[in-house]
């Protein structure tokens, strides 16, 4: 039997669906079994409605009475996400982002981070949180032989673009870009940039309008 194709879901959604699972996750730890749609929204920080909407988007519906059961809502979520699935990561870039990304994930399945490349000759071939890291010239042989198929790169700026272009000829299906750049990439190649410095400057943004507008009631 051919396998069921996923569902082309937007991409905003991917990312509701995706923090609702952790929420979920973090209910069943506390010892939770069933869940409403506004108890999800309120921890989601969103509407009933949405929540709804997102949930039908997958196909999954709850009851009026009982509302939702958390563990089948979260294998359901993982399964559009495909958590259920290893995913093999590659690294590129071991300075203090890319060790921190390695720490995070050490221990979160199902996302293994299967190698990280790295062009300092002091990095490579130690094993940082459980990854081995390789000089940039194998990437394209290590990637091949783990069969990564999504790529991070914490690398600075003036590099992200000719690594983003390796990682591509070596066969990653999808980019998650650290570097303060945006990158070029072939048409139907996802690419997830997180800029820090942009996200820190909008919060600095408002935060400074908040005070001027306290001073100015004053």
């Amino acid at each position: 039997m051919p396998n069921r194709p996923l569902p082309t879901i937007p991409v905003n959604t991917i990312g509701r669906l995706s923090l609702y699972r952790r929420l979920l996750l973090e209910q069943l730890e506390a010892g939770a079994r069933q869940v409403y749609s506004h108890q999800l929204a309120r921890l989601a920080v969103s509407t009933p409605a949405q929540v709804r909407r997102d949930l039908m988007t997958i196909g999954f519906s709850g009851s009026p009475r009982k509302g939702y059961a958390i563990r089948e809502m979260a294998d359901a979520i993982g399964a559009v996400l495909a958590r259920s699935v290893e995913t093999a990561v590659a690294l590129v870039g071991v300075g203090n982002l890319g060790r921190a990304i390695l720490a995070y994930y050490a221990n979160r399945q199902p996302v293994r981070f299967a190698a990280a490349f790295d062009r300092a000759p002091e990095k490579t071939g130690r094993i940082l949180h459980g990854c081995r890291c390789y000089p940039v010239d194998q990437l394209a042989a290590i990637i091949a032989r783990e069969g990564i198929h999504v790529g991070v790169i914490a690398v600075p700026a003036g590099e992200a673009q000719a690594v983003a272009d390796q990682l591509i000829l070596a066969g990653v299906k999808g980019i998650l870009n650290f570097a303060p750049i945006r990158l070029h990439v072939p048409p139907g190649l996802y690419v997830e940039h997180v800029d820090l410095m942009m996200a820190l400057d909008k919060v600095a943004y408002y935060a400074h309008q908040q005070v001027e507008q306290q001073d100015a009631s004053r």
